[in-house]
């Protein structure tokens, strides 16, 4: 059984018509219903390994399927913003227009200013610790997946789409050598598909970082690169998705003799190992608890429990004693004001 919609070709009945936009109803309808279950956003891509997860469409069908709902996203017939948004393409310096009383506003402005000081942070979350940990993640699903537990750790995280801009890896980097000059070790996560150049992003990542080393004036001799999935074992028990080619996402396909990278040894090995096949990051939105669990599990190997502990005592106190004298600054306000 497959939900993805089908239009024959040539001239279609009225019947063939009708039937097509029920279809299409129905599909949308569905997306709606799972997205209202799910706390966290979906790629159009990630949307293929939910249905596909569901008995809904066939691996065969996620191109069609990717490309069927970026069309219902155009059309209308999806809301925009159903799929993940990618932030590296986002707008900035967009005009904001206030569209409720100047009442309400004050009611906000008053409610703002109550937890106003839960913005002071004096000290870092890192100071007492033996780590610095930033995370890259492959796709946009497992960004919008493991976002929350990174804010949790004051740890940056972004997707390796990004890895190419310069200016993205060099401010990774600044912030690596910022670390390294207060004693600690500095260490990159990263989870990513599991492929070829999955598999051997540990090389990837350090060549391109020395390339920068010199402008940067930081080498990553010292940095943990740590690729804690998606690995065999979690993708067998969670019975993910294996794509059964080795296509790049440039279209390219490593398993073909004519690319350049197909008898490099990490190609070769990998294909030795696992087959032409491959698992795309995106097949983790089947198992998110899952895929939480293992995105909090790979940083709390780099972090002290008790000092992070003693961080938040801290910065409870400062902020509490932000907010009593704002409380007083206030107090005396008035009491000028009514003089």
């Amino acid at each position: 059984m497959s939900i993805l919609p089908r239009r024959k070709r040539g001239k279609q009945s009225a019947a063939a018509i009708a039937k097509f936009e029920a279809e299409k109803r129905e599909f949308c309808d569905t997306i709606l219903q799972i997205s209202s279950t799910l706390d966290f956003k979906v790629s159009a891509r990630g949307w293929g390994y939910i249905f596909e997860n569901r008995g809904l469409i066939t691996k065969a069908e996620f191109d069609a399927c990717q490309r069927f709902i970026n069309d219902r996203r155009k059309s209308g017939e999806l809301p925009i913003d159903i799929c993940a948004v990618d932030d590296s393409r986002a707008f900035s310096g967009v005009e904001w227009i206030d569209r409720h009383s100047t009442s309400y506003e004050a009611w906000l402005i008053v409610e703002q200013i109550k937890e106003a000081h839960l913005n002071y942070h004096h000290i870092s979350l890192w100071d007492n610790q033996t780590f610095y940990v930033q995370m890259m993640v492959e796709k946009i699903d497992l960004r919008s997946l493991f976002e929350p537990i990174c804010r949790e750790f004051n740890i940056p995280i972004a997707n390796a789409k990004g890895w190419s801009d310069i200016n993205s890896r060099a401010a990774m980097m600044e912030r690596f050598k910022d670390a390294e000059m207060k004693g600690l070790v500095p260490v990159l996560l990263y989870c990513g598909d599991h492929d070829p150049a999955g598999l051997n992003i540990s090389e990837f990542m350090r060549s391109n970082m020395n390339d920068l080393s010199h402008a940067v004036g930081w080498s990553p001799d010292n940095l943990v690169i740590d690729r804690f999935g998606l690995n065999p074992d979690f993708i067998e028990a969670h019975n993910l998705t294996w794509v059964e080619n080795l296509i790049t996402g440039s279209g390219e396909d490593l398993a073909n003799p004519k690319h350049d990278d197909h008898s490099k040894p990490y190609v070769q090995r990998y294909i030795q190992q696992f087959g032409i096949r491959k698992v795309e990051a995106n097949a983790l939105v089947i198992a998110p608890d899952a895929g939480r669990a293992l995105c909090r599990n790979a940083i709390m190997k780099y972090v002290n429990v008790d000092a992070i502990r003693e961080y938040r005592l801290k910065l409870d106190f400062a902020q509490e004693e932000v907010r009593m004298e704002v409380v007083r600054i206030l107090a005396d306000e008035m009491a000028g004001g009514a003089a």
